[in-house]
């Protein structure tokens, strides 16, 4: 079966053949262009173009009998047109083939200097008159020179086309003329990004908003790295996608020219497609400048981030595995860079005035680290890095930090004691609300020392507590000594396992178990005492108070003072 090609190139002979039959004139010369010949007459051709009059006269040969003008812009299918002009035959000049033509006539030097009415003149005549009206048009004919470069540029037709463009999609932007606003994105978005950068360009020139150009470069994005862009939604557009970036060499060099043509207003883009890029940045292994001026562009609007942003960002696209997470913190530290800056123009102290930004941005950090935190290849040093990012006064409380941390170490059984201290490093446990602290006062996996921080911390606001009241009534009093009934019990057990854990990390040590057993047999058979057990129990624990020297050292409060606490509705906190 013949080819479509062909199968017009033979249909273009067959034509070109009867023109010259119907004179009843032999042909003295055969044209080729490309694989196409056509046998023609050298006076018909000659007598429009100056470029086949050189051809022949200036020729060695005395007759000429063969030309090959392979070099057309157009290709066989626009000599045709030529050669029907040159016969003075009929033909369509139209948006899609006018450009072709006027480059044919430039090369064949079909122009009105060298005969009037020449091919030139006609293509000229309609694309100042019909193609250049309509914004549409102006756009096809514009796509069509992409194939017809440098000779297309020579003649001006690119330049006109993109001052065209520019001023109607300009005038769109600001004035709408139909439905959808934004239609105008979708017809620029079949053309080079070449063409779409100078068109942006003029468009700017012309007063366009910034939120306008952001949305031709999104819809255009969208349609040209479809395989690759994911959605706002974070889906990815296509159910499959080949992990290797080797392949996207085109893609690559794309994305690079459209990062280059953003707009630098920073409230023009959202950041859920400037997450977008990114991702796909890494993914293509684009140039560090590029991946650089994406990150710069969220840091600096973090605040409207959210957590499925930055997973966006974090994963392949089948999500098993993270990425390197080097952006993210780069990101973050840019974010907080940022805001020490304004504080320190604002004469405040970074550190003592945390905007509501900033609070913002960390328990999204927070929440982030919770969901990336059951993936293998996350190691302690990468979590601690992200959770350490974020100055932790910007954290009124920790317990989005203390469940991520829960939840790494729930995900990472195997790690011994230091480990895990190690971990929860990058906690306060003082700043954990009510019912995390009770959370974590029962949590096996949290390590020895961050559990008595927990429990020495209740102690010392129950006993707070007590100071504040001192004049409660008696049924309050009442209800309040049950209450802190129930609660030593539950420190008392807590407290005996903590000293059988003590006791079998200090086995070694003989002496200091004896004391320890001693301790608590004297306890156990001793009669009645002077002191309460609240009292007993605090003295304990303020051996353990990593404050006793500080300001928040108890020893001075009284432990006869009645006490009225109510102790306050309990509610799961983990997902354990």
């Amino acid at each position: 079966m013949a080819s479509p090609v062909r199968s017009r190139l033979s249909l273009a002979m067959e034509r070109t053949g009867k023109w010259v039959f119907s004179k009843d004139i032999p042909t003295d010369v055969v044209v080729v262009v490309c694989e196409a010949s056509f046998s023609l007459h050298k006076f018909m051709l000659l007598a429009k173009s100056n470029y086949i009059r050189k051809l022949i006269f200036e020729s060695k040969e005395p007759d000429l009998p063969r030309i090959d003008l392979s070099g057309i812009p157009g290709g066989p299918e626009i000599f045709v047109k030529a050669a029907k002009f040159c016969y003075g035959v009929n033909f369509e000049i139209t948006v899609q083939n006018v450009a072709a033509l006027r480059c044919a006539a430039e090369y064949l030097q079909m122009t009105d200097m060298y005969c009037d009415n020449n091919l030139a003149g006609r293509t000229e005549d309609f694309f100042a008159q019909v193609a250049l009206s309509s914004l549409s048009g102006a756009i096809t004919v514009l796509k069509s020179c992409e194939d017809l470069l440098p000779l297309a540029e020579d003649v001006k037709i690119v330049q006109r086309c993109v001052d065209a463009i520019s001023l109607k999609a300009c005038n769109e932007a600001n004035f709408p003329s139909r439905a959808p606003p934004n239609w105008w994105t979708e017809e620029l978005s079949i053309l080079d990004i070449e063409f779409i950068g100078r068109i942006l360009s003029g468009m700017r020139k012309r007063g366009a908003k910034a939120l306008a150009l952001a949305s031709a470069l999104i819809t255009y994005t969208e349609r040209n790295l479809r395989d690759l862009v994911r959605d706002h939604s974070g889906r990815c557009t296509e159910s499959s996608i080949s992990d290797d970036s080797g392949m996207y060499a085109r893609e690559r060099e794309l994305l690079q020219s459209i990062v280059s043509l953003l707009p630098s207003e920073k409230a023009a883009l959202p950041i859920n497609f400037l997450c977008c890029l990114l991702r796909t940045a890494i993914f293509v292994k684009a140039s560090n400048s590029c991946k650089n001026e994406l990150e710069k562009r969220i840091s600096v609007i973090l605040e409207h981030v959210t957590v499925d942003d930055l997973l966006v960002m974090s994963f392949t696209y089948n999500g098993e595995k993270l990425y390197d997470l080097d952006s993210i913190r780069r990101i973050i530290s840019g974010f907080m860079e940022k805001e020490k800056n304004m504080a320190v123009f604002s004469g405040g102290d970074f550190k003592e005035t945390c905007s509501a930004a900033m609070h913002r941005v960390a328990k999204t950090v927070d929440s982030y680290l919770g969901e990336i935190a059951t993936y293998p290849e996350l190691t302690i040093s990468k979590f601690n890095g992200i959770a350490t990012l974020v100055w932790k006064g910007a954290r009124k409380v920790n317990d989005d930090l203390y469940r991520a941390i829960d939840i790494y170490l729930k995900a990472h059984p195997n790690l011994d004691e230091i480990e895990r201290e190690k971990v929860c490093s990058v906690m306060d446990p003082l700043k954990l609300s009510y019912e995390a602290r009770l959370h974590a006062s029962q949590n096996k996996r949290l390590p020895v020392q961050v559990v008595l921080h927990t429990l020495y911390y209740d102690q010392l606001k129950l006993r707070s507590g007590a100071d504040d009241q001192p004049d409660a009534p008696a049924t309050s009093q009442s209800q309040s000594d049950v209450s802190l009934v129930r609660e030593n019990e539950a420190l008392r057990s807590e407290l005996t396992k903590m000293k059988l854990y003590i006791s079998d990390m200090q086995k070694n040590k003989g002496s200091s178990a004896k004391s320890i057993s001693a301790a608590a047999a004297a306890a156990a058979t001793s009669g009645p005492r002077k002191h309460t057990f609240f009292s007993s129990m605090s003295k304990t624990l303020g051996k353990l108070n990593p404050f006793k020297h500080g300001s928040k050292d108890t020893t001075h409060i009284d432990d006869n003072i009645a006490v009225d606490i109510t102790k306050p509705r309990r509610r799961r906190f983990s997902i354990s």
